[in-house]
């Protein structure tokens, strides 16, 4: 059985039957379950639970891991046997483009700005995003002007992957942990996931993101903001 996350190992299942391994009034325990229950600045995904007697939409989610509920919008109880855990494609392809874009931006900040590093993130429904980085003194136009390598990038296609390397391996990688603060947390086998893309970035993240960059709709540069001495924070927006 795999230590990954069902929705890193099968990305394109946004439909899947599964077995309830657990049950209480208003959650239940998939065995597998295709929903990215958010973290890393990235939201968590929308969808439905079908089952024999009905459906009921995903309204959030508690624990992590293995020991992870899905929970319901109503306090239904005895939900047994085999379910159709469904993810709202759209809402999903939008957070994928968007966390896409966040690192195509982190990459462009990362190569110009002296390794800089991301202080905070944090994707929206609307299709915006913000991210934070420690950059003391940079010239706001200067950061303004990454839109155009941004959308170079999209037009390019480049491939985005994941893989897996040891946890203390990847603390040894310059670059690969890119956030002052936090990093994703490890498998149980003692894995890291890297998501790469292709030919401009390496960086540990445990979000979604699509398969290849010209999928993304075009991305623009909303506003700098400064926040702070050494603080600036960039939101971007899907066209």
């Amino acid at each position: 059985m795999s230590s990954h996350a069902f929705y890193h190992d099968h990305p394109e299942t946004l439909c899947h039957q599964t077995e309830v391994i657990a049950s209480q009034p208003g959650r239940v325990r998939l065995a597998h379950s295709p929903f990215f229950p958010g973290g890393g600045g990235q939201m968590a995904d929308r969808g439905m639970l079908r089952w024999q007697h009905g459906e009921l939409p995903v309204t959030g989610f508690e624990g992590s891991g293995r020991d992870q509920w899905l929970v319901l919008a109503d306090p239904v109880a005895d939900i047994t046997g085999t379910v159709e855990a469904v993810v709202d494609p759209a809402f999903r392809q939008m957070m994928r483009e968007l966390h896409t874009g966040t690192h195509i931006l982190n990459a462009l900040v990362f190569q110009n700005f002296d390794g800089a590093l991301v202080t905070g993130v944090q994707m929206n429904e609307d299709g915006t995003a913000r991210m934070d980085f420690d950059v003391p003194g940079a010239d706001n136009d200067r950061l303004r002007s990454l839109e155009a390598p941004v959308k170079d990038v999209l037009r390019q296609n480049l491939a985005v992957t994941d893989s897996y390397i040891g946890i203390e391996q990847a603390a040894k990688e310059h670059g690969l942990i890119r956030s002052r603060s936090v990093a994703p947390p490890a498998n149980p086998d003692g894995t890291i996931r890297i998501v790469e893309i292709r030919g401009l970035d390496r960086q540990a993240c445990g979000g979604t993101h699509l398969a290849e960059t010209g999928t993304s709709r075009p991305i623009r540069i909303l506003k700098i903001e400064n926040k702070g001495r050494h603080n600036r924070r960039v939101r971007i927006g899907l066209a």
